[in-house]
């Protein structure tokens, strides 16, 4: 009877150990089926990025729609960035000034026209405050040209005309040359308005522009100065 039970318990003794090493083996197999799975994954998604960046930088001829797509969505999202806000609603008639060239150009070519020229900074609250009213004025007064200076673009040309205060703006007009400057905050806009009122009259003159000060057409350097200020009355 002793040597039966004996017998029994090394019979569940050794059924356990097989149980065991059966599940130490199913797990060893789930773990390696759920390695080689994320494997895989990992495996298809580079492949496939593989896949689309190819298509990107590589021109296919075979594959002309999917190129076609890509440009798509490249040009998507370039046209849904939204303009700085010295770029937004500016009129036909606001022409940016980028050099001390196309400024003396733009007064030559204005011919009799009313010039209203705008200095101003991108980091200016001031002038940002000011610019939808200037657009309004442009479009209401399509005869008179506005030039817009950023003033960290053409530092030598604002030194040279004593540009200190932004927003800072000039009038000129054919031969009679600089007629005003000063500077104005949206609180004083009917400067402009009255300034508008005196020179924009009907008349007739012959010859250059004068009054634009003694501009340098070169890029000279000049002594580092400090920021100029911004009007805020």
């Amino acid at each position: 009877m002793a040597d039966l039970m004996k017998l029994s318990c090394n019979s569940l003794s050794f059924s356990s150990s097989i149980l065991t090493a059966v599940s130490s083996s199913l797990n060893s197999s789930q773990r390696a089926l759920s390695f080689s799975r994320r494997l895989h994954r990992r495996i298809v998604s580079v492949s496939d990025i593989s896949s689309v960046a190819g298509e990107f930088l590589s021109p296919n001829p075979f594959k002309p729609g999917k190129q076609l797509s890509a440009f798509k969505i490249q040009a998507t999202v370039t046209e849904t960035e939204p303009p700085k806000w010295w770029e937004r609603n500016a009129g036909p008639n606001m022409i940016d000034i980028h050099s001390t060239q196309e400024f003396l150009n733009a007064l030559s070519q204005a011919g009799d026209k009313l010039v209203i020229v705008e200095f101003y900074g991108t980091w200016c609250a001031s002038c940002r405050a000011l610019f939808p009213k200037l657009c309004r004025t442009a479009e209401e007064h399509p005869d008179i040209i506005f030039l817009k200076v950023n003033f960290d673009e053409n530092k030598p040309m604002c030194k040279s005309l004593n540009v200190k205060v932004l927003p800072n703006f000039h009038f000129y007009r054919g031969a009679d040359g600089q007629l005003e400057a000063f500077s104005c905050s949206l609180a004083k806009f009917q400067k402009i308005k009255d300034a508008i009122a005196l020179h924009n009259t009907a008349r007739c003159s012959i010859g250059p522009p004068k009054g634009v000060g003694d501009l340098n057409l070169g890029s000279p350097s000049a002594p580092k100065e400090k920021q100029p200020e911004s009007s805020s009355t």
